[in-house]
């Protein structure tokens, strides 16, 4: 291709620009970038749902009550309630519950669901059949150690 037709195509192409300019046309907008989806939360293991509960500091504080007034002879332990997961407004949670774990029983002393992506904590309410957030339940049981205590 020689240099005129080249610089004929460049002066064809500015002068339907300038042509569009002059009708008041505006030119097309550029493209919209594609939209960009957030990260999916990281999904949690079973073993990672039962490390968050353990780590909370009311669990803290029941697993070492329980170690001191048996002297030792039960523990503090997180279980899992049923394999198959709880599944609330599209989202699944590991069923898990903390237990005082003795030699002869197991006490149930809460019951909580654990979400599989993200960091969400619920508590379920057996008595109510409902669940509540973990600051809720938070709330609620400070109330009650505080009217008993």
């Amino acid at each position: 291709m020689s240099a005129r037709p080249a610089r004929l195509l460049s002066a064809t192409l500015f002068a339907l620009a300038a042509l569009a300019a002059c009708k008041g046309e505006k030119p097309a907008p550029p493209p919209k970038p594609a939209a960009v989806k957030a990260p999916a939360a990281p999904t949690r293991t079973r073993d990672q749902a039962i490390a968050a509960l353990m780590a909370l500091p009311e669990l803290k504080t029941w697993s070492e009550q329980i170690e001191k007034r048996s002297h030792g002879a039960a523990h503090g332990a997180v279980i899992e309630d049923d394999p198959n997961p709880r599944v609330i407004e599209g989202k699944k949670y590991y069923q898990l519950s903390f237990v005082e774990d003795r030699k002869q029983n197991v006490h149930r002393r809460a019951s909580f669901l654990v979400a599989h992506e993200g960091d969400e904590i619920l508590v379920e309410d057996l008595d109510n059949d409902s669940v509540q957030s973990l600051a809720e339940w938070r709330r609620n049981i400070r109330n009650v150690e505080l009217k008993s205590g």
